[in-house]
């Protein structure tokens, strides 16, 4: 089974990081996001991955490049001028990197990935989003209720901390804890081929009329994500992340 994952968006909130380079390539623990979002799917077994591109997607074709031929043992005849590797890379993936046009938006770009997915379920997710969801409980809880589309609903990260107070005394202080109400779509699909029949084109957002019609038709479900859950926006998700990365702590990091 193969997994798309968007990363041709432009991460204009961002902009600290993404005037040089894709939000997707910004950088936790000196590997971009979007290796730690393929990481984590490569060790429930996924080793089949096809990108969107679009925003600075020639950055993300050379760092996948350098990537694949860095991690391993050169050999180079500079009179012949060519260069021969030996090994490979920790990760034995295959990696299909896509045009989808830098102002497709995220619809377009998923009905342009799907020619590539082998005409089965397909897992999808966003460039720029963490987790610690179970994705073989995930893919389970798809396939048993046989609808079009699955999505990861997770509870949003609070802005701020959250203080319980008896009178004038704080009896209770947590900061910035998962929210305890509402649920907010954390991406981690699962679709099937026929997805592409609610998509019209490139001007497509699927967050709006896909998803609506998918719901109004009863083809959408939900599975429930309790645990942790991150999707860098900012340069503070991005520092936060990155703490998390740094003290080995980080929930995603199950290698």
């Amino acid at each position: 089974m193969k997994v798309g994952i968007l990363a041709g968006g432009v991460g204009s909130r961002l902009s600290e990081e993404t005037t040089v380079r894709p939000k997707p390539m910004v950088e936790i623990g000196q590997m971009p996001i979007l290796w730690h979002i393929m990481r984590y799917y490569y060790e429930f077994g996924f080793n089949e991955f096809v990108i969107a591109l679009g925003y600075k997607g020639d950055y993300i074709k050379r760092w996948f490049w350098d990537h694949a031929n860095l991690a391993s043992d050169l050999t180079i005849r500079s009179a012949q001028g060519t260069v021969e590797a030996h090994g490979r890379a920790e990760e034995d993936w295959t990696v299909d990197l896509i045009e989808t046009g830098e102002t497709t938006n995220t619809g377009g770009r998923i009905k342009r990935l799907i020619p590539y997915m082998g005409d089965e379920t397909f897992m999808m997710t966003w460039g720029d989003g963490v987790g610690a969801v179970d994705l073989e409980a995930l893919l389970d809880f798809h396939k048993a209720h046989g609808k079009m589309a699955t999505l990861t609903a997770v509870r949003p990260p609070a802005r701020f901390g959250h203080l319980e107070i008896d009178g004038n005394q704080i009896i209770e202080f947590s900061e910035k804890p998962q929210a305890a109400e509402g649920w907010i779509n954390g991406a981690f699909f699962v679709l099937e081929p026929g997805i592409a029949d609610y998509i019209d084109g490139d001007d497509t957002l699927f967050e709006r009329e896909p998803l609506q019609r998918l719901a109004a038709e009863g083809q959408l479900m939900a599975y429930h994500h309790e645990d942790f859950w991150a999707c860098m926006d900012t340069l503070r998700d991005k520092v936060m992340l990155e703490s998390l990365w740094q003290s080995e702590k980080a929930p995603w990091r199950i290698w």
